[in-house]
């Protein structure tokens, strides 16, 4: 019953336009970036590395389809929860908005059934943004700027040979598919809390803002709180792209995260069999 009713809600999402808004902006972002790299990101590579080309003789490909990729995920990885909330805030808000709770519960499936089919068609929904994204930056960056070993700047300079780069990719990815889920899952119980899909948003990204000023903010309160602020862990595929990998800090932020997204999702549930959609 899930299965089915799991389908029914994706063909739901993708029958509204805003569901499409992500996968666009996706597309005309990622060019864009891959033609100002392709005309200017050469110069820009020697600019950042002429200090260390001066000590050492630089070899091999560095400007590659790799670096572009890695670029490209920094960039827009921070606009993506604006994304995904437009789905998710609209999932359970959006059937208020129209007054189809009351036809959904007349039909023989329970509130479980059908908060879970709606959370799992929004989780594949996040995973399918993911996908474009990862197909756009890296195979068509690889496609256009063939491969060769990876230099990441950070607190250090990293340079990785080119057979040991793309785990580090399918990794990072699959970590941000628990990020982006969580965002989801947010976004999800806002969702299931009012009948309109923009407060839903709007407080998604507030929420999200909020957490991530408070992370910012170098007192001692907040240096305490900032391990449970799901942003502090968001970004953690970065630790895939150093040498070596602080596996236990990645298994670590990746359990919190799984944990908020069960605790949402239960919460979510919780508040959903006791709410009021008959009225």
């Amino acid at each position: 019953m899930i299965l089915t009713l799991t389908k029914i809600e994706l063909h739901k999402i993708f029958s509204k336009w805003r569901s499409y808004i992500g996968f666009i902006a996706i597309g005309i972002l990622t060019p864009i970036v891959q033609l100002v790299l392709y005309l200017e990101g050469q110069n820009s590579l020697n600019f950042y590395t002429q200090s260390i080309s001066q000590s050492f003789v630089m070899v091999g490909n560095l400007f590659n389809g790799y670096l572009i990729a890695n670029i490209i995920l920094q960039a827009l990885y921070i606009n993506l929860p604006f994304l995904i909330v437009l789905v998710g805030g609209d999932l359970l808000a959006g059937e208020a908005t129209s007054g189809t709770y009351r036809m959904l519960i007349t039909r023989p499936i329970t509130r479980f059934q059908l908060i879970t089919s709606k959370f799992i068609s929004g989780v594949i929904y996040t995973n399918l943004l993911l996908f474009w994204l990862m197909f756009l930056s890296l195979f068509v960056s690889m496609m256009i700027f063939g491969t060769g070993e990876l230099i990441v700047l950070r607190d250090k300079i990293y340079i990785f040979a080119s057979d040991d780069v793309m785990w580090r990719f399918i990794y990072a990815y699959g970590f941000a598919t628990l990020s982006m889920t969580t965002v989801f899952a947010l976004s999800f119980l806002f969702s299931s809390l009012v009948e309109n899909a923009i407060g839903p948003i709007v407080a998604s990204m507030a929420v999200i803002i909020i957490f991530l000023i408070f992370s910012a903010l170098r007192f001692e309160f907040f240096e305490q709180l900032r391990p449970f602020f799901f942003t502090s862990h968001m970004s953690e595929w970065r630790g895939f792209f150093t040498d070596p990998i602080n596996y236990s800090e990645i298994i670590n932020s990746g359990l919190i995260l799984m944990g908020h997204i069960v605790g949402l999702y239960f919460i979510t549930l919780f508040l959903f069999k006791r709410k009021d959609i008959l009225s």
